[in-house]
Parts: structure tokens; sequence; C-alpha cells
């Protein structure tokens, strides 16, 4: 091998021309009042300008921009294209675990912990709706329209693309692409993704001066001051010692995601006809490793065999940030426009009718369980339903940019209900891919498990008699643990309603 080869450099063009054009989107967006007011994050817009480049070099040169040799193209190992995707798949994996390796010490009060938890039932029916709303589309587009190349299931990838983002998008996509036949699958999956963020950021900003206009809420320009704990806790390792701390950070993630490989792998080759579903759930199963991987370094410190803390959740933030822009830019750029035409009238009824969905049935929730920030958490629900949790975070900080609603922290803590209540999901859409008949069985599930969901959701309004004499055996039992409304803040007949454990920890925020 000789350096000089083009083969060699393949791999730093795809990075370099992906960070140089966030840095290109960084610029426009600072330079460009309209781009600022749209609040679309960088990634997203470097992505479109490589997708518009890439289209145009295709009609220009009949092939696409990151297939030409500069970048592979595909003579001797995967194309730039390919390349792409394996980045996007990757970089889901490395993100997630990052994001699960982070060290979590918050207590909340049960007032706080039941918000958390229904934030977590409300992000797995932002799932159902989207999905079900999504194959029931593309079963009478497939059953009654005869669309060719696509299968009944395809309607699910809205709430992959729509609800989770580029990376599952894109690996549910080449599922349906490789194992069921759904031509341009994977491309399908990236243009829903894509199309969700343009909706969160474009829907979000409407909203914000709709609501502003009517004089319901206010921008917030106030910053938050970020304090030493916020870099660092006590007693971790040195930032700079024999291994640089990153190393360290950058070393477990990677360690874990290595393992995780190795358990599909081997699981693959034992069931070998699931071997794409189960290299699909590559982030799950990184995800669940983190978890005895934080359990055997909390026994090591325990035991004294280990001194010093090892996990830095500032740099994990920032591994799990990287990670998800790269994997953001590359997905949008990925995607080959030519192949879904068509395919345009079946998505254009997905992102009207997913949008409309996840909008009313997000400000239903939030003005029902959330009144006291109705606003905050809506931007929040809708940012991530139809973005990621990142355009969530993006939209919120639009009025609430120091954090002083416990929105934000709906956001990050809600992930756990929301894996527990949407496992059965990722299972369910390798089935409905079977057939037709599947689809639609799978549609009808759906739409069972979502009108449970919304029974254990709305629980206090569905069950409210039996609500009620729990709450008040709570707030009037006469012991010392029970307080005074004064104490609570409120009036004495608040008191009971609000219940002993929330008046005993000081309030909503558990301090």
């Amino acid at each position: 091998m000789s350096f000089s080869e083009l083969g060699v450099w393949t791999f730093i063009m795809v990075f370099a021309t992906l960070l140089a054009s966030m840095l290109i989107a960084s610029a426009l967006k600072r330079f460009i009042p309209f781009l600022q007011k749209t609040l679309i994050p960088v990634s997203v817009l470097g992505g479109i300008i490589l997708l518009i480049i890439s289209t145009i070099v295709y009609f220009a040169a009949g092939n696409y921009l990151f297939n030409l040799p500069a970048y592979g193209d595909g003579s001797d190992g995967p194309s730039g294209m390919e390349m792409l995707e394996m980045i996007t798949y990757h970089c889901l994996g490395i993100g997630f675990i990052a994001s699960g390796m982070r060290n979590s010490k918050k207590k909340f009060s049960k007032k706080r912990a039941g918000e958390i938890f229904d934030s977590g039932v409300t992000t797995v029916n932002g799932y159902l709706i989207q999905a079900f709303f999504g194959l029931i589309i593309t079963i009478i587009a497939v059953w009654g329209l005869s669309t060719d190349g696509m299968i009944s299931a395809a309607g699910i990838l809205l709430a992959f693309g729509f609800g989770q983002g580029t990376g599952q998008a894109l690996n549910y996509g080449k599922i349906y692409e490789n194992t069921y036949g759904f031509e341009g699958g994977a491309n399908f999956g990236l243009t829903i993704a894509a199309t969700g963020f343009l909706v969160a950021c474009i829907g979000g900003v409407i909203y914000i001066n709709v609501m502003r206009r009517k004089g319901v809420i206010k921008i917030d320009s106030s910053e938050k001051h970020n304090t030493l704990a916020d870099y660092e806790d006590e007693n971790e390792i040195p930032a700079v010692s024999s291994m640089d701390k990153m190393t360290v950070q950058l070393g477990v993630v990677l360690t874990v995601y290595a393992i995780s490989f190795g358990i599909m792998y081997g699981l693959s080759a034992l069931i070998p006809s699931l071997a794409d579903t189960l290299f699909g759930f590559n982030f799950l199963i990184g995800v669940l490793l983190t978890i005895p991987a934080k359990a055997i370094l909390g026994k090591l410190y325990d035991k004294g065999i280990v001194k010093k803390r090892i996990i830095n959740n500032y740099m994990m933030d920032r591994i799990s940030g990287l990670a998800f822009d790269i994997m953001i830019v590359a997905g949008v750029a990925a995607i080959q426009l030519p192949l879904l035409a068509e395919y345009w009238v079946v998505l254009l009824l997905l992102a009207i009718f997913g949008t409309a969905a996840t909008f009313i049935y997000v400000n239903f929730v939030s003005k029902k369980l959330f009144p006291s920030y109705r606003h905050e958490q809506f931007l929040a629900f809708f940012g991530m339903l139809t973005g990621t949790a990142s355009t969530g975070m993006i939209l919120l900080r639009e009025i609430d940019g120091s954090y002083r609603t416990p929105a934000s922290e709906n956001l990050v803590y809600q992930s756990l209900p929301a894996i527990v209540f949407g496992f059965p999901l990722m299972f369910l859409a390798p089935y409905a891919a079977t057939s037709n008949l599947a689809a639609l069985i799978t549609c009808i599930i759906i739409g069972a498990a979502f009108v449970v969901l919304n029974i254990v959701l709305f629980r206090r309004s569905v069950f409210k008699k039996r609500f009620a004499r729990a709450q008040a055996t709570d707030g009037g039992s006469g012991n010392a643990e029970n307080c005074s409304g004064a104490t609570c803040g409120g009036s004495a007949e608040e008191a009971p309603s609000r219940g002993a454990e929330d008046c005993s920890t000081g309030g909503d925020d558990g301090k």
C-alpha cells in the first residue's frame, strides 16, 4: 500500500467534507437572520447543503458527490454513499452508549418522578400515533394504489424517522430494503428523518411566534451559567496525566461498543436469519451493556480497587454530541433524491399526517398533564418527536433559556420509561414487513397499545375516585410526615391533594 493512493484518503475526505459542511452551515446561520429564526440545527443545515450539491452533481455528472473517486467509487472498497450510511449507523450506537454511561445522582420527589414517568409514556405514545397513521397511509398506498417497490410496513418508518431520528430511520429502512425487498428503503427512512427536522424547526418557530403574539409566552434571553460542578464531579481522574481524560472516556465507550458487536455477531451466528435485525439493534444492545458496565465500575469504587472516578459526564455529553452531529449530517447527505421520485406523494402524506397527529396529541397532553409549564413542555416534546432530543432542547431554550421549568429534566430522564414501554415496537417493525396482513395486524396492535398507554397516562382522570381516596389518606393521616398547606406554600385545602411526600421534600424539585 502506498500513502499516495486515493483509497488511503477517502475516509478522511468524507469526514472532512461532513465537518466542513457544518462549519459553513454555522457561518451561514450566524450571518443570515432568516436561518437564525428557523432554529434549524447546524448539522441538519450542513446535511441539506451537501444534499443539494450531491443532487446537482448527480444530474451534471451522472453520479452522486460522495461516489466520485475522491470519496470512494466502490471499486476497491465501500463507496462514499455506503460510507455515509456506515458512519450514520455507528454514530448512533456510539452516541447512545456515551449518553448511557453518564452518572446520575438526581433524586426526585414523588410528584416529579410521576411527571418524568408521564413524559416517557407520552414519548412512546408519540411513536405509536406516528406508526399508526404511517401504516394506514402505506397500507392504502400499497393495496389501493399498487405502489411499485414499496411494502405495506413502510409507514412505520415515520415513527423511527420523526420520533427517533436519522440513525433509527436508516437502520430499519436498511432492514426493509435488504431483507424484505423495499426498494430505496434506506433513502425513504432518511428522507422522513430529514423532513422531521424541518418540521420541528419550522413548526416550533411558528408556534413560538403565534403564542408570543397572543402574549402567552415570551422569548427568554437569559442564559444558564455553568459552574465547575457542571464540568467535573468530585474525586475524578485528572484531566491530563499519563493518559488524557478524553482518551479514557473514548476508550470506555468504544470498548462497550466492541463488546456489543461481539454479542450481535455471536447471536447472528446462532440465528443467521435474524442477523440484519440483530445488527439493527446495535444502539439498544450498547445501551443495555452500559448498565452492567456502570455496576462493575461502582463495585470497583466501593471496594477501593479504583480510587478515582473514571466517567466524566461533561465529556460523555461531548462524545454523544459529536456522534449525533456527524450522524445527522451524514444521514441527510446520504439521501438520494432521484430514487424517491416514485414515492413523493406517500412521503408528503406521511409528513402532513405525522406532523398534524404529533402536534395535536402533544399539545393536548401538555395542556392536561403539565399545565404550569405547558408551552415549555410542548416545545420539548414536539421538537423531540419530530427531530431528536437536541432539537427539543433548542426549541425549549427559546422560552426557557435558564431551564427554570422541569421541562428540560423531563426530556432528559424520560428515556428510561420510554425504552421500557417502546421496546416492543422495535420487534413489531420487522414482523410488520413480513406480509401485507402482518402490516395490518401490526397497525391494529399499535392502535390497541396506544389506547392502553393513554389509560396509563391519564390514570388520575380515568381512576379519579381511587386516586382521590389515596391522596386523602396520604394527606390526612395526621402522622409526623404530614404538613399543612402553609408549610407546602399553598392553602390548607391544597395540602391533601399535594400529598405528604411533596411537602416533606420541600417542593417540586425535591430540594
